[in-house]
C-alpha cells in the first residue's frame, strides 16, 4: 500500500466555533508564517531540483529492487527502506509546501494551479515507489521474522512494517493499485480541491455586511442574538445557493469510497479508517456507544441549562455557541494569548514550553486574518528535517486562546515524535489528539485556578464544557451523520433533502429538546471540511478528549511517578507504540469500556458543579 507522500495537517475546523479571516480586528500585530524553511516560493530552483533528484531517484530504486525484495537480507532490506525514505520525505517536503501556500490563499488561481501541478508531479514521481509498500506486504510472515531478528538495523523499521501489514488483507493487484494511486489527482484529490476553492470564493451576507464563509461562522458566537440569527441565515442561505455542488461532491465522494472499500474487502464504511488509526472497529464501537449514551447526561442536561442562563424557552441552532450572560467577551490581544498558553505548558513541564516558545519566536504560526486564507485552524507536520506550522484565525476571544493552545499541542507533539524519521514519526488520528486537548486542559486549568471571582469562574467552566461538548458530542454526531449517510449512498444517489434529513435527525437527538431547529439548519452538513477530506475522521476528537481527560485525571490524583517524563516519552514515541503501549504506564486501557466513562465523568462532573452554583 502507498503512504501518503502528503501527511495531511490536523483539521480542527469541525467542533469548535469557527474564526474567520475577514481583516485584521485590532489584536494587534498578527503573526504571518514564513515559508522559507521549506521553499523560498513556488519558483525556488531547490524545489525543481528537489523534484528532479527524487525521480531520478525513485526510478534508481525501482530498478533495483523492484521483485527482488524477498532475496535481501535484513541489513539490506532495512537500507532499501532508508533509502525510500528518503525519497519519501522530498515528496512530503514538496507537498507540505504546496498544501501551505494553497491553504494561505485559496483564492489565489495561481496558489490553485501551483497544488495540483505539485500533486500531478509528486503522483508520478511515487508511482516508481508504489511497488515497495505493495511487495512488502507480500513477504510471509516466518520469512519477514527472520529478516527482523536477523538484523539490528531492519528492526529499527518493525512499526513501520507492523501498521503497514495492517493494510495486507485489503491490498489489491500491482496493476489496480497504480491505477488507483495515478488517477488519486483526477479522483478524490480534485473533489477536495473544488470543494475546498468553492468555499474560500463564498461571500456570505449578514445584515449589511458581506463575509467570506469563516467570518460568517465566526458571527455565530456573537453577543448579539440578531447578529447570530442573521449569521445563521446568511450561511443558510450562501450554502442553500451551491447545494446542488455540495449534494453532488458529497454524493459522489460516497459512491467513490464504496467502489475501493468493496474491492479491498473492508466490512463497512469506518473500516479503512479505523485501520489507518491502528485501532479495532470494536474499540471505536465502545466509544460511540458511551458517548450516544451520554446524550442526556451530558449535552441535553446542559442546554437546558443554557436556554435558561439565555432567558429563552428554546434554543435555536445559532444559539448553540453564544455567550453566557457572564462570560468576559473581552479582546485578549494576541502577546497575552501566548503568555498564558506558554505560562500553562511549562507550568507543566519546562521542556514542553521551551519547545512551545520556539513556535513563537520563529516565524511557524499563521494567525493574521486576511481574505482566502483557509478557515478554522490546524496543524501539518510537514517532515521531519523541517518544523510544523500552525494556522489559526484570531479574534482576540477566549475560544481563541484555547484554539492556539490546542494546535501548539500538535506543534510540540510533531516536534518531539519527528526524532523517530518520516515513516514512524505521524501518529494515527485517535492519538494525534493527545498533546492537543492536552495542552488545552493544561491552559483551561492554569486559567481557573487563577480566577477567584466565582461569576467568572462558571462562564470559564462553562465555556470549557461547551468546548468539550464541540469535541466529543458534536463529533460522535458527525462520525453517525457519516455512518447513516454512507449506508444510506449505497442503495442509490442522496438528494439534498435527504442528506439535511439525516443532519438533522443526529442534530436532534445529540443536542437535545432544548432545541427547536429550524428548516434552514438542514443544509449545515455542507460546511464540514472531514466529510470531505478525511472520512470518519471525526470520532479522533472524541476519543482524543476522553483519553485525555483520563490522563489528566492520573496526572491530578499523582497516582503515577513521573508522569511528566512519562508524557514526553509518549510523544517521543510517534507513531512507533499503539495505543495500549502508550497508555499502560499510566495505568489506562482503551479497549477497557470504563475507560471511555471515565473520560466522559470528567465533563458530567463540569456540569455538576455549573448546577451546584446555578443561580448564585
Amino acid at each position: 500500500m502507498q503512504l501518503s507522500n502528503l501527511r495531511p495537517p490536523h483539521r480542527d475546523t469541525a467542533g469548535r466555533p469557527q474564526g474567520g479571516n475577514g481583516g485584521n480586528d485590532g489584536s494587534g500585530a498578527l503573526p504571518a508564517w514564513d515559508l522559507a524553511d521549506l521553499y523560498a516560493g513556488p519558483a525556488d530552483p531547490a524545489l525543481e531540483a528537489d523534484l528532479a533528484r527524487a525521480d531520478g531517484e525513485a526510478r534508481a530504486f525501482a530498478e533495483a529492487h523492484s521483485g527482488k525484495l524477498a532475496t535481501l537480507s535484513g541489513d539490506r532490506l532495512a537500507e532499501a527502506i532508508a533509502t525510500y525514505e528518503r525519497i519519501e520525505e522530498v515528496l512530503g517536503r514538496v507537498m507540505s509546501f504546496a498544501s501551505l501556500t494553497f491553504a494561505g490563499d485559496a483564492q489565489d488561481a495561481a496558489n490553485g494551479r501551483f497544488y495540483q501541478t505539485m500533486q500531478e508531479r509528486v503522483t508520478a514521481i511515487s508511482s516508481h515507489t508504489l511497488f515497495f509498500t505493495l511487495e512488502l506486504n507480500k513477504l510471509e510472515e516466518a520469512a519477514l521474522e527472520k529478516k527482523l531478528s536477523g538484523s539490528k538495523a531492519l528492526a529499527r523499521y518493525r512499526p513501520f512494517l507492523r501498521d503497514l501489514r495492517v493494510f495486507r488483507p485489503h491490498q489489491l493487484s500491482d496493476e489496480v493499485e497504480r491505477l488507483l494511486h495515478e488517477k488519486e489527482v483526477t479522483g478524490r484529490a480534485a473533489w477536495n480541491r473544488l470543494f475546498d476553492e468553492t468555499i474560500a470564493a463564498m461571500e456570505v451576507k449578514v445584515e449589511e455586511e458581506t463575509l467570506n464563509v469563516s467570518g460568517a461562522l465566526n458571527k455565530l458566537s456573537d453577543g448579539d442574538r440578531k447578529v447570530r440569527e442573521a449569521a445563521a441565515k446568511g450561511v443558510s442561505a450562501a450554502f442553500g445557493e451551491k447545494a446542488r455542488l455540495f449534494t453532488l461532491i458529497t454524493n459522489t465522494l460516497a459512491k467513490d469510497k464504496e467502489i475501493i472499500d468493496g474491492w479491498r474487502q473492508y466490512p463497512r464504511p469506518g473500516s479503512s479508517r479505523n485501520r489507518a488509526n491502528m485501532v479495532e472497529d470494536e474499540v471505536v464501537d465502545a466509544l460511540v456507544s458511551a458517548v450516544v449514551a451520554s446524550f442526556p447526561s451530558l449535552s441535553h442536561r446542559y442546554y437546558a441549562m443554557k436556554a435558561k442562563w439565555l432567558g429563552l424557552p428554546k434554543l435555536q441552532h445559532w444559539d448553540r455557541n453564544a455567550p453566557l450572560p457572564d462570560e468576559d467577551d473581552s479582546e485578549i490581544p494576541w502577546e497575552a494569548a501566548r503568555e498564558r498558553v506558554l505560562k500553562a505548558y511549562s507550568g507543566f513541564s519546562p521542556e514542553l514550553g521551551r519547545i512551545g516558545a520556539r513556535f513563537f519566536d520563529k516565524p511557524w504560526i499563521d494567525a493574521a486574518l486576511r481574505p482566502g486564507k483557509a478557515s478554522g485552524a490546524f496543524a501539518h507536520p510537514t517532515v521531519p528535517s523541517a518544523h510544523p506550522y500552525l494556522l489559526l484565525n484570531y479574534h482576540g476571544k477566549s475560544r481563541d486562546v484555547m484554539t492556539l493552545a490546542h494546535e501548539l499541542g500538535h506543534g510540540v507533539h510533531q516536534i518531539l515524535a519527528a526524532e523517530q524519521g518520516y515513516l514512524m514519526s505521524g501518529t494515527p488520528l485517535t492519538l494525534a489528539e493527545t498533546a492537543s486537548v492536552f495542552g488545552e486542559m493544561l491552559t483551561f486549568r492554569a486559567l481557573l485556578d487563577a480566577e477567584t471571582d466565582p461569576k467568572r469562574r462558571r462562564a470559564m467552566l462553562a465555556g470549557k464544557v461547551e468546548d468539550m461538548l464541540n469535541t466529543v458530542v458534536r463529533q460522535i454526531a458527525f462520525y453517525r451523520f457519516e455512518t447513516l449517510l454512507h449506508d444510506a449512498r449505497r442503495k442509490g444517489e442522496l438528494s439534498r433533502e435527504e442528506i439535511g434529513a439525516l443532519w438533522m435527525q443526529v442534530q436532534t437527538e445529540s443536542l437535545g429538546p432544548a432545541f427547536e431547529f429550524t428548516p434552514d439548519y438542514e443544509i449545515y452538513w455542507s460546511y464540514i471540511p472531514h466529510f470531505v477530506h478525511t472520512p470518519f475522521y471525526v470520532y479522533a476528537y472524541a476519543f482524543g478528549d476522553c483519553l485525555v481527560n483520563a490522563l489528566y485525571g492520573v496526572f491530578q490524583n499523582g497516582g503515577v511517578p513521573g508522569f511528566q517524563e512519562k508524557y514526553l516519552e509518549l510523544l517521543r514515541a510517534g507513531g512507533t507504540l499503539r495505543h495500549k503501549d502508550l497508555l499502560a504506564p499510566f495505568g489506562l486501557d482503551a479497549s477497557d469500556p470504563a475507560f471511555w466513562h471515565m473520560g466522559l465523568n470528567v465533563i458530567a462532573g463540569f456540569i455538576d458543579e455549573l448546577e451546584r452554583t446555578d443561580g448564585q
